[in-house]
């Protein structure tokens, strides 16, 4: 991706983004326009931490039938740093994330680091990270799309299908096994 010149371009590439992605990310054109960058990358970053969040409970839910309730509990008190984040994310999906999709994850996140601890990235610098956290989005939600049936930056209804779940005491020792926290 080349660097984006101003907001213009960046608003030219999310209004290029799939609708689920426009949707999941619906607030983008507004911060943009109308905040500093940092306010945008700070809100591009915690709904990636969001979808994050879903991957790993609609997986364990669609893939290993996990109890929902207890599923979104466990993902609500789990601490989920980056590391966790993708050593879970293997666990539960069996594969890791492709290098690729995470090069661009990785360059937003240090640009996302120095503006969050104090520092002070360059305009062109979070114009980027904004830009890679796009590509990041729409290539890890066909990364997953392709393997487990669903988006996580978008629409969920549906995603689990009717497979029956396991009892709640089950779906603990199933948690625990594929390494979550679980009380």
């Amino acid at each position: 991706m080349t660097q984006p010149k101003g907001y213009l371009h960046l608003q030219k590439q999310y209004e290029a983004l799939p609708p689920t992605l426009q949707k999941y990310f619906q607030y983008l054109p507004s911060l943009l326009a109308d905040y500093p960058y940092e306010v945008a990358l700070s809100y591009l970053f915690a709904r990636l931490e969001r979808g994050h969040n879903m991957v790993l409970y609609c997986g364990a839910v669609k893939l290993h039938r996990a109890d929902a309730s207890i599923m979104a509990d466990v993902i609500q008190k789990q601490h989920l740093t980056r590391e966790t984040f993708r050593k879970l994310f293997d666990a539960v999906f069996g594969k890791k994330i492709d290098k690729n999709i995470l090069t661009s994850l990785e360059a937003a996140e240090s640009v996302r680091d120095r503006a969050i601890h104090g520092k002070e990235p360059t305009d062109a610098d979070m114009r980027k990270a904004i830009s890679d956290v796009l590509v990041y989005a729409g290539d890890f939600n066909a990364f997953v799309r392709g393997f487990a049936g669903f988006e996580p930056f978008g629409d969920l209804r549906g995603f689990k299908g009717r497979a029956a779940p396991l009892s709640k005491s089950t779906t603990r020792w199933l948690l625990k096994g594929l390494g979550f926290d679980v009380s």
